[in-house]
């Protein structure tokens, strides 16, 4: 007798955040999200029991160990009659370790299927943990052959063409997918649809949102139908569970028409991905809040701001530091990016401390004038104030440099790179005044902070300066932003060569200057603290370069 086969399914996507390592925790999460649904079959995110990236984490035999047990548990949960799960998580056989999806029902794990395409650019080095699985073969699932491409696995057309091939009728592809500018675009069109229209099946793209160290995650799953439409889309930035309705046709599979969320354009999804970073770096390791200096211009507003954002006024602490060389303008306009944004701002003045280093170094400094090591002193001044408030009352020190500066060296290393989170670390000088016309007059949709403006616009429109000392401007030492970061874009994010550069229209002399800022400023970079990926290439996970490094493309 041959079994009916069912002609309608409904298949829920838990767009879920996640703790790296915890196991228990990230159990009971998906335990919690299947209580909330009556779906067929609920589907997580990559790797979504043990958390993602895991790096070399993954390597401690323990949490493998762990992994299979929690695996187990989740198994077993599926013995009543609710959904059965579709669950990321690890497995170690004969000392190698795969990268899976586990298909759990009726109290046990009825399937797996192993990851075959290892990411290894960019952020991603799975090749260094992970064996590559053999191509997969579709699951059955109450009769139906589910094609379960496992993140990378849709990247390229092997692995959905074989299941295809081998009789799958609709793809489910689970995502450990970051944020970058632009990446919307990229999924949909530039890769899930492609392998769509390559095989004919719909795809459901699961993804999962929240930060994690240095990436951040923004949601954004969907649903493509065979014919390329949208059947599904789930919100960026927020957690969600979407129940989706399948219906078989003389054609195969459609999923029914549901909510197709508006996703955040440019650049409201760039300052989103940098309070969201933030704010789960504070939280989940447990900062009761952040401490900034705030100087009166626009990056220390602008970090400020993305604080009061993620954390609430009550849990950011801004402290003005002025010098003799700070302008008056800079103390009101600091006192005025607080007073907007109602959070603290205490003044300590530097002047003395400045004047006990001139003469502790009297000696050793007679008959050499003032220069960049004077000016490096107030920096580290202003950095070992903040550090004492941070050991003092915990708060944790948010670094206010942005990717410009980072690029060229244009920082004081234990001075203003003191610190412990950078929210501007991917961010070049022009994105920083993009983002903060942007925020003034807009309120993000998940932001804590006020309404309306939270700089004077004075603050963005003042030609910049470190204010270290008399008539100083950024531009004294750098060329104009408008010239730097696009030299900046061609060497980092496009690995350009001086004569590319030269090619678009920019100075022969400049270029070969700033390529030599770039290089020589690696060992800065190399102890600067963690901060959100925004671009295609962040440094420290994306740009690995070496420190003693004698190549130059001029």
């Amino acid at each position: 007798m041959t079994a009916t086969l069912p002609n309608r399914l409904t298949i829920a996507i838990a767009q879920m955040s996640q703790r790296v390592g915890d196991l228990a925790g990230n159990a009971d999460a998906m335990l919690a999200a299947r209580g909330r649904t009556a779906a067929d079959l609920i589907v997580f995110p990559e790797l979504q029991l043990i958390g993602y990236p895991p790096e070399d984490l993954v390597l401690k035999p323990a949490l493998a160990e762990r992994a299979a047990a929690e695996l187990a548990r989740l198994a077993a949960a599926t013995s009543d009659d609710g959904p059965a799960m579709l669950v990321g998580s690890i497995e170690r056989v004969d000392g190698k370790l795969y990268n899976i999806l586990a298909l759990c029902e009726g109290g046990r794990v009825t399937a797996t299927t192993r990851k075959h395409e290892l990411p290894n650019y960019g952020t991603f080095d799975e090749k260094r943990i992970f064996t590559p699985g053999p191509l997969p073969e579709p699951v059955v699932f109450k009769g139906v052959k589910f094609g379960l491409p496992l993140c990378e696995d849709i990247w390229f057309p092997t692995v959905c063409g074989h299941l295809k091939a081998r009789g799958a009728e609709l793809l489910i592809a689970p995502h450990g997918s970051p944020y970058e500018i632009d990446k919307d675009d990229l999924r949909v069109a530039g890769v899930a649809g492609v392998r769509v229209r390559e095989t004919g099946l719909p795809l459901a793209f699961v993804n999962r949102v929240g930060g994690q160290d240095e990436i951040v995650f923004d949601g954004a799953s969907f649903v493509l139908n065979a014919d390329g439409s949208v059947a599904h889309q789930l919100p960026d930035w927020e957690e969600a569970l979407v129940e989706t309705v399948w219906t078989r046709g003389a054609n195969g599979w459609v999923c029914e028409p549901g909510v197709v969320a508006a996703l955040d354009p440019h650049p409201a999804d760039t300052y989103h991905a940098m309070l969201v970073g933030l704010r789960d770096y504070v939280n989940i390791n447990r900062f009761p809040g952040v401490v900034l200096g705030l100087s009166g211009g626009i990056d220390s507003a602008l970090s400020a701001a993305v604080a009061v954002d993620a954390l609430g006024a009550d849990r950011v602490w801004c402290v003005m530091m002025p010098s003799r060389y700070t302008a008056d303008i800079s103390e009101s306009d600091a006192a005025a990016c607080a007073r907007l944004l109602g959070c603290r701002l205490d003044t300590i003045p530097i002047a003395e401390a400045m004047t006990a280093f001139d003469s502790m170094l009297s000696g050793v400094f007679e008959g050499r004038a003032p220069d960049l090591a004077e000016e490096n002193i107030q920096s580290r001044i202003r950095g070992l104030t903040l550090m004492a408030i941070s050991n003092k009352f915990g708060p944790m020190l948010l670094t206010t440099g942005n990717k410009s500066e980072m690029s060229v060296g244009y920082a004081t290393i234990y001075g203003d790179m003191a610190g412990g989170y950078s929210v501007l670390k991917d961010a070049y000088k022009t994105t920083v005044f993009a983002l903060s016309r942007w925020r003034n007059a807009n309120k993000p949709r998940l932001g804590l902070g006020p309404d309306g403006p939270v700089m004077p616009d004075r603050v963005i429109t003042r030609p910049p300066s470190a204010e270290l000392r008399e008539d100083q401007r950024d531009d004294d030492s750098l060329p104009p932003y408008d010239v730097l970061d696009p030299i900046l874009r061609g060497l980092v994010e496009e690995e350009l060569s001086v004569a590319d550069i030269v090619a678009h229209g920019f100075d022969r002399d400049t270029v070969i200057r700033i390529e030599r800022l770039l290089y020589v400023a690696e060992y800065k970079r190399r102890q600067s603290p963690p901060g959100v990926k925004l671009g295609s290439r962040n440094f420290g996970r994306d740009r690995r370069y070496p420190i003693t490094n004698a190549f130059r493309t001029s």
